[in-house]
């Protein structure tokens, strides 16, 4: 069996004599998808903290595999109102060519605002840019901090379903951060329901009733909306190949 991506073992944070996050065992391997749901204040962001090496744990222990590629999402960007930023040059501070910044736009649907102000997008269209800079990076680990914010229904459907088919095209694992279940279910692999300690594990339909998910959101939480597909595109609707993502970044000699 190949080495996991990521392994937490016991894993305990506190801050100022508070408990955030106890006996944390975790395990991400190639090409799974592992998503991490709790109500807000659970300990989601600080366990992503970790995972990215920005915080070390008080207690247990956090094995990465050797020289992991990891591509990070984060919730939301914060760009100075007055600073001229198009989506472009904002790609480009990521050491990316023209070239790739194309593929990686085209990879999400959006390559159309390549020369837009970056202050100018809609949040779905900020959601893309950001997942695009992280595909540059031609990630092994995907980190993606609540994907879906600020994008509609529609398009919380096809992100999703382009981060699968990104997974299926590279064999990348992924890390992936929400509130709760609903629109996730035919996008994960597995689900950690995580509330300060892990409150229970395991396929999203069974994590959705099991008393402990039903307590943290209730009964309703429980009628998952199933999305289901037969065929690649991206969240503007088009046929896409992701595998353009990873051959465009081979090509770095064209700016």
């Amino acid at each position: 069996m190949s080495e996991p991506l990521l392994e937490l073992k016991d894993v305990r944070v506190g801050f100022h004599g508070r408990t955030v996050l106890q006996n944390i065992d975790l395990h991400l391997n190639s090409g799974e998808i592992v998503t991490l749901i709790g109500p807000n204040g659970a300990g989601k962001t600080t366990l992503v903290r970790i995972v990215l090496g920005l915080l070390k744990p008080d207690s247990g222990h956090c094995h990465m595999m050797k020289d992991l590629r990891i591509g990070y999402m984060p919730q939301k960007l914060q760009i100075e109102p007055s600073m001229p930023l198009p989506v472009s040059r904002f790609l480009s501070l990521a050491g990316a060519s023209k070239k790739q910044i194309l593929n990686a736009l085209t990879c999400t649907g959006v390559e159309h605002i390549y020369n837009s102000p970056i202050q100018t997008l809609s949040g779905g269209e900020t959601q893309r840019v950001l997942l695009a800079r992280a595909l540059l990076r031609k990630p092994q680990l995907l980190i993606l901090d609540e994907p879906v914010q600020g994008v509609d229904v529609n398009g919380q459907r096809e992100l999703y379903h382009l981060i699968k088919i990104f997974r299926d095209e590279t064999g990348c694992g992924v890390l992936m951060v929400s509130h709760d279940l609903h629109l996730v279910m035919a996008a994960t692999d597995k689900v950690i329901c995580l509330n300060n300690h892990i409150c229970c594990s395991g396929h999203p339909s069974q994590v959705s009733q099991h008393p402990a998910y039903l307590q943290l959101f209730g009964h309703e939480s429980s009628e998952l909306a199933i999305y289901t597909h037969n065929h690649n595109h991206a969240i503007d609707g088009h046929v896409i190949d992701c595998g353009d993502c990873q051959s465009g970044n081979q090509d770095k000699s064209q700016q």
